[in-house]
């Protein structure tokens, strides 16, 4: 009988270490940011030298 896949997959992930409250929030506002790019790229707003957007 072989070993669940799931259940090794479930281990390997507790293996890893849990991120502390200020990385998971980095990580967070990293993916915020980059939706929002996203976003404003769709409505046709372009990025002026200042590096803001019009």
């Amino acid at each position: 009988m072989s070993p669940d896949k799931n259940l090794i997959n479930t281990v390997k992930d507790l293996e890893q270490v849990a991120p502390t409250s200020h990385e998971a929030n980095q990580l967070q506002e990293e993916k915020n940011d980059r939706r929002k790019e996203m976003l404003r790229r769709d409505k046709g707003y372009k990025e002026n030298e200042q590096n803001s957007y019009e």
